[in-house]
């Protein structure tokens, strides 16, 4: 009863620590390309800043998970909130376009409003510690749900206190400082809830017998294949996601719409909550349909959807439809998540974790500079949300075709 008492109370710490980190990207996500465009950036130069962004990610996530089993999960977690931290005091105090580039590719800064960094890896393997297998996709739809409802929470104050701070007689740049501010302190609560986790949350050390070089440079060995193809389809997806990050979504609104700062953040509040509660089902229909079914038949119709989007002809339109799909468009994630852990054994999972993020930054951080320059020129407007729509459409299907006859593999009793 104690153990299963402390295995509660790390699981309400890894929740925690998601709400406190999922609130502060969305807080900044909404206003970053509108306080960039403040600080005298162009829109090339928002562009490359997002993608070097993801590209720094990429690197720094890479390095982190793959020794996370190994250097500690909650080291790794403590060296992310720092991260964090550094990155949001940078950008309140310098509008220098490489002193805010170098921040954001070192530091840790989501266009998107969704997980970047180490976070994500390490957390999922931790709670697949010291959650049982059975009960893995519902743990994993619970921990999406209060990371998009947090992120909710954010993007609805991020809009409502640049607003604010406009009232207040802030204004330019020094209207978003508070965002900036806010951020920084995410980066704090998180390291401080990260250092009351217990050791029990860290990695079993297994080596497989002949292939410890293999698994000491990338922390995979026996999965490593399965792996592989995943991170191909996974950053192909992410490609076509990166030219819908949700700083680019509000950015697209607010060119193509004139919608401002505190209704984009009204509209970003409701799409992530409308998100996080479709994320519930997402663990019963798993257990009903399959993983992959899962992941294919929520995302195909969200993907098709950005097509329709794209040529909404005014804003009640286009926030409808966008607020249609944000209820289906992430229920894959619970699934994905699921499925990474469930195929790869339990020392590996950390590093398949990360992989699989890396894979996914990699993906994405070239689409922001495209999606940017594309928004600002009036002809091609449409054009991000039209490619972003086909590009995850050809993932849902090759994902099918690919993997819906791939078996699980994890069938280990629950560790405490």
């Amino acid at each position: 009863m104690l153990d299963q008492d402390r295995s509660t109370r790390d699981l309400r710490l890894l929740f925690l620590a998601r709400a406190v980190r999922m609130f502060g990207y969305g807080l900044l996500s909404v206003v970053l390309l509108l306080y960039l465009s403040a600080a005298g950036l162009s829109p090339h130069e928002q562009g490359l800043l997002l993608s070097l962004t993801l590209v720094g990610d990429t690197v720094l996530t890479l390095w982190l998970v793959t020794q996370a089993d190994r250097f500690g999960r909650r080291r790794t977690l403590l060296a992310g909130a720092a991260l964090m931290l550094l990155a949001g005091a940078v950008f309140s105090m310098s509008t220098s376009f490489l002193v805010l580039l170098t921040a954001a590719t070192i530091g840790v800064i989501s266009p998107s409003g969704s997980e970047v960094g180490p976070f994500l890896s390490v957390e999922q393997a931790a709670l697949s510690q010291i959650v049982a297998p059975r009960e893995r996709t519902s743990a994993y739809a619970w921990y999406h749900v209060v990371g998009i409802s947090a992120s909710a929470v954010g993007a609805l104050l991020g809009g409502l206190l640049t607003s604010q701070a406009r009232e207040w007689g802030w204004t330019g740049i020094d209207a978003y400082r508070p965002v900036l501010w806010g951020y920084s302190a995410c980066g704090l609560g998180i390291a401080w809830l990260t250092s009351r986790l217990r050791p029990q949350v860290e990695a079993p050390l297994r080596t497989p017998p002949g292939d410890a070089v293999a698994a000491t440079r990338w922390g995979l060995h026996r999965s490593r294949g399965i792996v592989g193809k995943l991170s191909l389809l996974f950053a192909f997806d992410a490609f076509g996601g990166g030219f819908i990050l949700q700083s680019i979504l509000a950015y697209w609104l607010h060119v193509r719409y004139g919608v401002n700062e505190a209704d984009l953040g009204r509209i970003f509040f409701a799409a992530n909550l409308l998100s996080g509660a479709s994320g519930l089902a997402a663990g019963r229909l798993a257990n009903r349909i399959g993983l992959i079914n899962t992941m294919v038949f929520t995302h195909l119709p969200a993907s098709l959807m950005l097509l329709i989007l794209a040529w909404m002809p005014d804003v009640a339109s286009a926030v409808a439809l966008l607020l249609v799909r944000y209820s289906i468009s992430q229920m894959d994630v619970p699934a994905r998540q699921a499925y990474t852990m469930a195929v790869v054994a339990p020392d590996e999972r950390s590093a398949a974790a990360g992989v699989t993020s890396v894979a996914r930054s990699i993906g994405a951080a070239a689409s922001p500079a495209i999606a940017t320059s594309l928004i600002a020129e009036p002809a091609f407007i449409a054009a991000p949300l039209m490619i972003a729509g086909a590009i995850k459409a050809m993932y849902d299907v090759v994902l099918f075709v690919a993997f819906s006859r791939q078996e699980v593999l994890d069938s280990e009793p629950h560790e405490s």
